[in-house]
């Protein structure tokens, strides 16, 4: 079966279950799955869990392949997680960061790899950042470097946990643009955090809904997004417009429960 399959999903921490028995997919490979939900429901925990990176249990198959059975350095070479920060302190070139990633999935360093950078850096807008230092960038200009560092490695699977929060809305737009465009191209299964509705509306094509470690939906935006599920996951009065184009959006009226933190 192709995509990524998950069953019976356990994720969290020593002492807290964050995700219970989660049964997701196949999700589609050529497309952007967006994964919505309040803070605190386990987006992030279920991301570095499809990395390896936090303990899970139950079973997780890429095209029919069980990434858990496989050692965390196979599972890396077809799974990329992108969190939503850089390590600070980091003093590398931005150029030689990519360069060092690309060698991390089995690259090795020549003229027309360097090249493949630099096209990529271009392709993201910040190719004059190519010999500035990592521990020198904004925060925005930073997650546009891990997003490079991410598509370089080529992977099977790209986790990208809210890739989007530290950038103006140009680079929104123009981001999620290269990351789909990324996915079809290379037929990769992405998926991405993010916290704004409208964006998941736009840019997916498949969208996972999780409320306290559950799955509420699962399926196409339209199908997913609406108000009954506004409403449930969030705790707000909302309805999902048109407007001039064509182009569905959510729009809020209020709430329909107290804030709880």
């Amino acid at each position: 079966m192709s995509g990524l399959v998950i069953r019976n999903f356990h994720a969290g921490y020593p002492k807290r279950q964050i995700i219970s028995d989660l049964n997701v997919g196949p999700l589609p490979r050529g497309k952007i799955t967006v994964l919505l939900g309040p803070n605190g429901c386990g987006k992030s925990t279920l991301m570095r869990s499809l990395a390896g990176l936090n303990k899970a249990q139950g079973q997780l198959e890429l095209d029919g392949e069980d990434l858990m059975a496989l050692p965390f350095a196979k599972r890396a070479e077809k799974v990329v997680y992108l969190p939503q920060s850089l390590p600070a302190g980091v003093h590398l070139h931005v150029l030689e960061s990519i360069i060092v990633a690309q060698r991390a999935s089995g690259g090795h360093a020549n003229a027309s790899h360097e090249q493949e950078v630099m096209n990529l850096l271009d392709q993201l807008g910040i190719s004059h950042l190519a010999m500035s230092y990592l521990d020198q960038l904004s925060g925005g200009q930073k997650q546009l470097v891990g997003l490079a560092q991410s598509l370089i490695r080529r992977p099977e699977l790209l986790l990208l946990d809210e890739p989007l929060s530290a950038l103006d809305l140009n680079y929104q737009f123009h981001v999620m643009d290269l990351v789909a465009r990324e996915t079809r191209k290379r037929n990769m299964i992405t998926v991405v955090v993010v916290h704004d509705i409208n964006i998941a509306l736009r840019h997916g094509e498949h969208v996972l809904m999780l409320k306290n470690g559950n799955l509420v939906a699962s399926g196409e935006p339209a199908t997913v997004i609406t108000a009954e599920s506004l409403a449930e996951v969030y705790g707000v009065k909302g309805r999902i417009e048109r407007c001039s184009r064509g182009t569905p959006q959510v729009v809020i009226d209020g709430l329909t429960t107290s804030l709880e933190v």
